[in-house]
């Protein structure tokens, strides 16, 4: 055992995070007692975050293939042809556990580590998006978590310069001591330029870029597979602390050398940072590595063999280059300001070794610190099924108007505008959709192409029954998508889950795997990338099962995308889909009359791709112009914004007899949209509808300054408005609790 190391013991072995079946597997693996800094290697390799040893069993039951995809998951980030010899390059990823510690930094970081994982394949960054979930607003942390979160994304964003478009937050009692900050970056590259984790070559420099490593972030990814206890305060030197701007010059330097052909292999430095950086690029080219730490760029003094395997310090990459390329590497990084240092090379060995002070502190298997990870089929029991609640049975406890002004004014439904205007939406100049809508849509460099991206996830649907909560999850993606005119590609998920050694929650897992995989299939939407993050709980307390979806669409032109706002005066409004009035797990059944309960709604994938197929045609053809997919609160709730986005009003007609008018105005049913088009066109869009076996009524007209539901006195849509902008800036500037 090498000087001052501690003696290996059981319960040094549980701090690092692994189970006496764990150590005894490796003690088989390498034969002998690990080293302090092996056996932290192979807590980092071994841990929930990076060996998805508790998921990876179910999510290759997932579909990931297409014609138009060109990686899948199993690198950085996922790939699509988008034509024109481009690619798009996105994925999302969790930094729930740092954020909740130290919210700023946290999710700043976060959107550093998912901007590194789009351009370490070659792309630069184009947009961010991001899906947060926090407690109940009257938590005594949630302000705080807030403010410091919307605060951490915007601070690394902007300063990044890269437009963040998109995203999604919600409060939950259960959220109170897990927080969930996931992040998404999509990026352009050219189809014939993606780069690789794969090394290749016997002898090859591997090279250290970027920033100098420190001691924060040590164990981070260890703790990110670990439930919250008592002690969550006390994790944040786990934390990472990021630089925005020395990100920046990383992004110029990395892409300046790729397009030198001096890259052969490249992989960000993200969980367990130099360690599983190191170890995937070797295993996947069937390599050794062998690295001197000594010659690692190092901002504090003494650090061991340990604290620099383990350290998640951002803003670093390791890359394989060409040897007679190095020099004019070197010269590009030394021209950006940026630490460039040959720390190891590629070997014919198949071993990991790791060199301190000219010893030998690392010595093991490489293929079996991935390969040999343990993979367990958890025990998992299905969600018992809820009971359907029938409209009728429900009774209304306030006028439709009232109920409409308290939904839209609620914390999940109110604007959002207090977030996203701290985020640079505009930067690059090419956001065509703002957020605010269904979905972002962005312009594709200077030509009329565009991409269309959302986040997207019902949570409560999940609880409830995860198959249609995962089916639901995907399918709103794709009406979001679709929504605008573009068509939906591909996705990239972050499953966000609770213990999975219960289960009851290892069951809301695979359930809902398995309706994202129903989904995607009948949707042709493949999941290409993607994170699982599980024990998110504090003392026992789970979170709901939040499997967030990330979508990516193509539109051959912008100008023909359209938005949710009522466009002029006069139109016809017109809904597309069936209407039954489903009451059970809608957001009226839980802010209006109080209760959390009942089966989601179903979601028929057939129906799903038949309508918002006629849709997306009809909005390609210049025929609808504007249109909102039907989610939370239903048509009541679509109605209300597109009127307050259109700053115009509009009288809707009674629904249909015998359905009460709240199941009528504020039922979830799936498979819906709403669309305006000319009102003397109004006929021809119907019974084009009609000819392609699509469901859809005439139901009003807009115009005017108020919202009338039928049979209710209107509601002016200032009013609306004043409700909807009001909640979330006034709880942000109220005095915290004492």
């Amino acid at each position: 055992m090498a000087r001052n190391e501690p003696e290996i013991t059981p319960a040094l072995v549980a701090e690092h995070g692994l189970k006496p079946d764990e150590y005894a597997r490796i003690l088989a693996l390498i034969g002998r007692t690990p080293s302090f800094t092996e056996l932290g290697i192979f807590s980092a390799m071994w841990n929930e975050h990076c060996s998805y040893k508790s998921s990876r069993l179910h999510l290759r039951t997932l579909p990931t293939k297409a014609p138009w995809v060109i990686q899948g998951p199993g690198e950085n980030a996922g790939v699509i042809d988008i034509g024109d010899g481009l690619a798009c390059v996105f994925k999302m990823e969790s930094h729930n556990h740092p954020s909740f510690i130290e919210p700023y930094q946290g999710a700043g970081t976060g959107v550093g580590g998912i901007l590194r994982d789009v351009f370490t394949m070659g792309a630069r960054p184009v947009a961010c998006l991001n899906l947060l979930r926090f407690g109940a607003p009257e938590h005594a942390r949630t302000r705080h978590l807030v403010s410091g979160v919307v605060a951490g994304i915007g601070g690394y964003g902007n300063s990044f310069g890269v437009p963040t478009v998109g995203g999604s937050v919600n409060f939950h009692t259960r959220y109170d001591g897990n927080i969930l900050v996931n992040a998404m970056a999509v990026g352009i590259a050219k189809t014939d330029e993606i780069f690789y984790a794969t090394a290749t070559g016997v002898g090859r420099p591997i090279v250290y870029l970027g920033s100098k490593t420190g001691r924060d972030g040590i164990h981070g990814a260890t703790m990110a597979s670990a439930a919250f206890e008592a002690d969550a305060e006390e994790k944040r030197p786990t934390v990472q602390v990021g630089d925005p701007f020395s990100e920046k010059l990383l992004l110029e330097a990395c892409l300046e050398i790729m397009a030198k052909g001096c890259v052969i292999a490249i992989q960000d430095m993200g969980a367990a940072g130099l360690t599983s950086s190191a170890v995937e690029m070797g295993a996947k080219g069937n390599l050794g590595v062998e690295l001197d730490l000594d010659m690692v760029p190092c901002r504090e003094s003494g650090m061991t063999a340990y604290e620099m395997m383990l350290s998640e310090s951002q803003e670093r990459m390791l890359m394989v280059l060409r040897p007679e390329k190095e020099a004019e590497a070197e010269a590009v990084f030394q021209k950006w300001g940026l630490d460039f240092a040959v720390i190891g090379k590629t070997t014919d060995t198949l071993r990991f070794v790791v060199k301190r002070h000219g010893e030998v502190k690392v010595d093991l298997p490489i293929k079996e610190l991935g390969d040999e990870a343990p993979l367990y089929d958890r025990p998992h029991v299905p969600t018992a099924p809820a009971p359907v609640i029938a409209p009728e049975s429900v009774k209304a406890p306030a006028t439709n108007a009232q109920a409409l002004l308290r939904l839209i004014g609620s914390p999940d439904m109110c604007s959002k505008r207090w977030v996203w205007e701290q985020y640079d939406h505009l930067i690059l100049g090419n956001t065509v959709q703002r957020p605010g809508g269904d979905a972002a849509v962005i312009r594709i460099g200077d030509g009329p192409k565009g991409l269309a991206m959302c986040t997207d996830v019902t949570q409560r649907y999940c609880e409830a029954d995860p198959v249609q909560g995962g089916r639901q999850a995907v399918a709103e993606a794709w009406r979001n998508i679709t929504a605008t005119g573009a068509t939906p590609l591909a996705l990239t998920d972050n499953l966000n889950f609770g213990n999975p050694e219960r289960p009851e929650i290892m069951g809301q897992f695979v359930g809902c795997v398995t309706g994202i995989g129903e989904a995607a299939r009948a949707l042709d939407f493949p999941i290409v990338s993607g994170n699982v993050s599980l024990y998110n709980e504090t003392q026992g307390r789970g979170i709901l099962p939040t499997p967030a979806i990330g979508g990516v669409g193509l539109v051959d032109d912008v100008s023909k995308t359209v938005g949710v706002a009522f466009r002029a005066e006069g139109e016809a409004i017109l809904l597309v889909g069936e209407t039954a009035g489903w009451l059970g797990q809608s957001m009226y059944l839980w802010q209006v009359c109080g209760r959390e309960e009942g089966a989601p709604p179903p979601v028929d994938l057939v129906a799903e791709r038949r309508n918002g197929d006629a849709v997306r045609a009809l909005i390609l053809a210049g025929e609808a112009t504007a249109c909102h997919d039907l989610s939370d609160g239903g048509l009541a709730v679509a109605l209300a914004e597109m009127a307050m986005a259109g700053r115009m009003g509009a009288v809707v007609q009674d629904g249909p007899a015998g359905l009460p008018a709240h199941a009528w105005l504020f039922g979830e049913d799936q498979g819906r949209y709403l669309l305006t088009c000319p009102a003397d066109a109004a006929q021809a869009t119907l019974a084009k509808l009609a000819a392609q076996g699509v469901p859809a009524t005439r139901i009003g007209v807009t115009g005017g300054d108020s919202l009338n539901l039928g049979g209710e006195a209107a509601i002016l849509v200032s009013d609306l408005a004043s409700a909807h902008e009001g909640w979330l800036p006034h709880y942000m500037s109220a005095a915290p609790a004492a």
